[in-house]
């Protein structure tokens, strides 16, 4: 059986996802609403908020292999291109008992050695990119992975829903317009999906700033 996934996105009345001050405090406020195991997110989304520190800041490396009894969520982040080097900011962070990498066979050697290097651990799944249905598999069995939220930007967000990954989908619309004539979206594809992903509502609430909480299951 599969983790069970939870996608949680922020997100203008006009559906932006960029171009607000997002209230990250409430964000993560009612993500922890869910006692989720694991944060899955992707590289692209991290390389966002890099610092310019590398792997060889990283010293000192922890064990491969997190720590099962604690109860912290596993921060898993997607990079089948070998792209994450902030090993050290990550590592640093206190809200995440472990990093674990979703890799594939394609990722290249020298990014694989460099993980190894600094002792995070490593799951491999897929050819191309990342086999994300054979990952989840793998954080449950090697983790005890019963929950997932997925906590990441449209690429993924579409990635996971594409491949029937996701159980519930929460949207938090903050009360402000940001207008613009492209737009970011909580599930990108390079076509419409047909037929479209059927949701069924089950919570409506009003929370912080006139901020609106939106939590749907996926209907299929």
């Amino acid at each position: 059986m599969l983790p069970r996934v939870i996608m949680h996105n922020m997100v203008s009345v006009d559906g932006r996802t960029v171009g607000f001050d997002a209230d990250i405090g409430l964000y993560y406020e009612l993500a922890s609403c869910w006692e989720v195991d694991a944060h899955l997110t992707g590289a692209d989304t991290l390389l966002l908020a890099d610092d310019g520190a590398t792997d060889a800041d990283d010293a000192d490396p922890p064990s491969a292999e997190p720590d099962v009894a604690d109860g912290r969520p596993l921060l898993v982040v997607t990079d089948s291109r070998g792209r994450l080097r902030n090993l050290r900011a990550l590592r640093a962070m206190p809200f995440w008992r472990g990093l674990v990498v979703l890799c594939s066979r394609s990722t290249p050697q020298p990014a694989l050695e460099r993980l190894s290097a600094a002792g995070i651990d490593t799951i491999v799944a897929g050819d191309g990119p990342v086999d994300l249905r054979a990952a989840l598999e793998q954080l449950r069995d090697r983790y005890g992975v019963k929950t997932v939220l997925l906590d990441s930007g449209g690429t993924l967000n579409g990635a996971m829903l594409r491949a029937g990954l996701v159980h519930e989908v929460s949207v938090l619309v903050c009360p402000c317009l940001v207008g613009g004539a492209t737009t970011g979206s909580i599930f990108r594809s390079a076509d419409a999906v047909t037929p479209p992903i059927p949701l069924r509502l089950v919570q409506v609430e009003q929370v912080r700033s006139d901020t609106v909480w939106l939590r749907y299951e996926v209907a299929g």
